[in-house]
């Protein structure tokens, strides 16, 4: 199976499809943190290149309901709509419509809850599922939403205690917002796994 991994710069998703035989590449602006087929650009090139399944993790920065203070100057309704944000908001929206609408038979895109006003707008349909890193291995919480078509939604691999909140409480910093957009290997495992035949 020809798989596409788009917005992918750790390369753990590709790599779970790989170790199971199939012909994985991730896709990003940026370059692959580890060694594996990758290709450097703007995904929207390669759609139409004949991949069987898209695994897509468009950037969450203006479309999670966690930004939603960021909407409006100073972080206040009252004081109006930061216009740049409400820009920048609609761009993410269409990127994310371009992955939900690729001409690729089966496709999962990947992304935080979803901020209303998003959904609203861009008649977004809601999420096929939300999973947690816990249900997978890893004694985490972060809600990821998954739309899915063409494909079954993920049931749990391994459900653990625990349950700390490490991505949330992330420390600032310059890294912060590559360790938040990482995918879990448990999780990447069970994609391989229970989609490696649909």
């Amino acid at each position: 199976m020809r798989v596409l991994v788009s917005c992918e710069f750790s390369g753990v998703v590709r790599d779970a499809f790989r170790a199971r035989g199939h012909d994985a590449v991730s896709c990003d602006l940026l370059p692959s943190e580890r060694p594996g087929p990758h290709i450097v650009g703007d995904v929207r090139d390669i759609l139409h290149d004949g991949w069987d399944l898209l695994i897509a993790h468009p950037p969450c920065t203006f479309l999670a309901n966690s930004g939603a203070k960021h909407l409006y100057l100073g972080c206040r309704r009252e004081n109006g709509a930061a216009g740049d944000r409400w820009a920048n908001l609609g761009h993410a929206a269409a990127f994310f419509l371009a992955m939900l609408r690729a001409p690729i038979p089966r496709i999962a895109v990947e992304n935080p809850i979803m901020l209303g006003h998003v959904r609203r707008l861009f008649d977004l349909p809601a999420p096929s599922q939300t999973i947690q890193p816990w249900e997978h291995g890893h004694p985490e919480t972060k809600a990821t939403c998954l739309w899915l078509r063409g494909l079954p939604r993920l049931t749990p691999t391994l459900i653990v205690a625990g349950r700390e909140a490490r991505v949330h409480r992330e420390p600032p910093g310059p890294e912060r917002w590559r360790n938040r957009s990482r995918t879990y290997p448990g999780i990447a495992a069970a994609m391989a796994d229970q989609w490696d035949g649909a």
